[in-house]
């Protein structure tokens, strides 16, 4: 079978990872699988498998790809298509819908749909949120959501009906994950440690709460002598040193920027605290679970509820509520009896093989 998986380009976000990933292990299962790039580039590049051709269509933005796409299913006649992430998949509808191909056409909702629609104020994305619902109910296989959450979401909020919605799990994790021998960290609070050290991971963006991870660590200052990390970069990185300036936690706070490594950094951590607003299926959640590092996440929308089996692996909390967050850290850091083995077995289903065998049941068994 031939596969294409179209996706914007490979920069450094979820969604990119997972499907280069995917390609990756789609292509072990002896598939001719082409990525395809509507515009170019990207920091994953470089993990691409070489048994995976990369196509890169140099469309100047995404919305004016539709051309290049055409001419490019056209010529290469792949047997199935996969795309991921809103505008993309409606890209790639109307470039299907002009060669009649849409039974081959196999559309990705990664993020929680009525929470994703409003991060982004390009007027073509918000019409693209607009579209998309109505495409995967008129489109005849379902779109794919990458947790129950981004599934119901779609389903109550939106015009999708319930036969139009199908779950997969990301492919998160080596398929060796259990067998991964760690570096050491390169964090000096991590390399040589005094005290206890929390770690987040994720862009330094609204969506990912490290405002009230912030506040929560000050409330668990006033009990824990703790450090906090935080990995990531994005536009937030002023405001949120601001903050832990003016709560005198610089000594003890650092906003490290991005790191090539997270797992290593954070097997070495004592805690690792997802603070999200909203999700799909956060995969840093599962990286810091096979890292066999103790977590603790907000019960937001989606998915920290299904990785966690409603708690019973994990604490979950409100979201924004730093004092709530504060006592599941703190809980968290004093438990001596955390089953490490429970949290591993729980994030099995999110190996690359396990995923890549998903989909490609849920393309061969494809409704039309």
């Amino acid at each position: 079978m031939k596969v294409a998986i179209v996706i914007h380009d490979l920069r450094g976000g979820g969604a990119e990872k997972m499907m280069m990933r995917l390609a990756n292990a789609i292509s072990k299962h002896q598939h001719h699988v082409d990525l395809v790039l509507l515009t170019d580039g990207g920091v994953n590049k470089s993990s691409l498998s070489t048994g995976v051709n990369l196509i890169e269509l140099k469309s100047s933005r995404t919305a004016s790809a539709v051309p290049r796409l055409r001419e490019y299913l056209k010529s290469n006649q792949p047997d199935q298509v996969l795309s991921a992430l809103t505008h993309v998949n409606v890209i790639a509808f109307f470039a299907c819908l002009s060669l009649g191909w849409l039974s081959r056409l196999h559309c990705s909702e990664r993020n929680a749909f009525s929470f994703d629609k409003h991060v982004n104020n390009s007027p073509l994305i918000k019409f693209a949120y607009f579209l998309a619902p109505f495409i995967y109910r008129s489109m005849p296989n379902p779109v794919i959501a990458v947790s129950k959450g981004v599934g119901l979401d779609l389903i109550e909020t939106t015009v999708v009906a319930e036969k139009n919605v199908i779950n997969l799990p990301n492919p998160t994790l080596d398929d060796d994950f259990r067998l991964r021998e760690f570096s050491m960290p390169t964090h000096p609070w991590l390399l040589e440690k005094t005290k206890p050290v929390i770690v987040g991971l994720g862009r330094l963006a609204p969506q990912k709460g490290f405002s009230d991870l912030i506040s929560a660590f000050a409330i668990l200052k006033q009990t824990i002598d703790a450090r906090l990390v935080i990995f990531g970069e994005g536009d937030l990185r002023m405001s949120l040193q601001l903050q832990i300036d003016e709560l005198n936690l610089t000594e003890d706070v650092c906003l490290h920027g991005y790191v090539s490594s997270p797992m290593d950094e954070i097997h070495h951590a004592d805690l690792f605290v997802l603070s999200s607003l909203f999700e799909g299926s956060p995969n840093a959640l599962v990286e810091a679970m096979a890292s066999r590092c103790k977590v603790v996440s907000t019960r937001c929308p989606c998915g920290p509820d299904e990785i966690l089996a409603e708690g019973a692996v994990g604490k979950l909390v409100p979201v924004s509520s730093p004092r709530e967050l504060a006592d599941a850290m703190s809980d968290s850091l004093s438990n001596t009896q955390y089953d490490f083995d429970n949290q591993l077995d729980h994030i099995e289903r999110y190996t690359a093989n396990n995923s890549a065998i998903s989909y490609l049941n849920a393309m061969v068994n494809k409704r039309a």
